[in-house]
């Protein structure tokens, strides 16, 4: 009878143990080999060219049961900058633009995060770029939250947009020509590392 109790005992504290792991806060390492963040803006109306921003790291915490006590941190190491035009690409990284010598990253950090509907959110965060720090807002849509079939590790996936002033950030050579604002899309995976890596 006793071992019975015990065995039921351990037994609820066990469910009540994988309960309380599966609603607490996870945290999820960004794969930057699955994470991008392209940027697209208008050239005095005749195109719409886009560069993009990889090499992105970072960590994505997620609370399904608490989404306020979610967050995200980024960086963006501006090296991985890319239009697929190297003249260009040069140019965005000097002193016109980025000044990538001086500033080689750039950062974003949650202040905020909302439910926004189903499977919808608000991340309202503050984006540093030339030592110039702005408020930003991310409409974000969870793509997956589940194990990773290739690492059997918990995972998820999100995309999100945003638009953003270069002349905010010291990056507004030849506005309003070359439009001011600038629409950002991304989209990353991120993964809960296994133990010693």
């Amino acid at each position: 009878m006793i071992n019975r109790l015990s065995r039921g005992a351990l037994a609820v504290s066990l469910l009540a143990a994988s309960a309380y792991a599966f609603c607490a806060p996870v945290t999820y390492t960004i794969d930057p080999t699955h994470t991008d963040v392209i940027a697209q803006w208008n050239h005095l109306g005749f195109s719409n060219p886009i560069a993009h921003f990889g090499q992105v790291e970072g960590t994505i915490t997620y609370d399904a049961d608490n989404v306020a006590a979610s967050s995200v941190e980024v960086v963006l190491p501006l090296a991985g900058l890319s239009s697929h035009v190297k003249a260009f690409d040069d140019h965005l990284k000097s002193d016109d633009f980025f000044d990538v010598a001086r500033f080689p990253q750039a950062t974003f950090k949650s202040t905020a995060v909302e439910s926004a509907g189903e499977g919808k959110l608000k991340i309202t965060g503050d984006l540093t770029i030339k030592d110039i720090t702005r408020p930003v807002v991310l409409d974000a849509t969870i793509n997956k939250i589940d194990t990773h079939p290739m690492t059997s590790q918990p995972a998820a996936g999100f995309d999100a947009v945003a638009t953003l002033k270069r002349t905010d950030f010291d990056l507004g050579m030849n506005a309003p020509y070359v439009s001011d604002e600038v629409q950002l899309r991304i989209t990353t995976e991120a993964a809960v590392p296994k133990q010693g890596e």
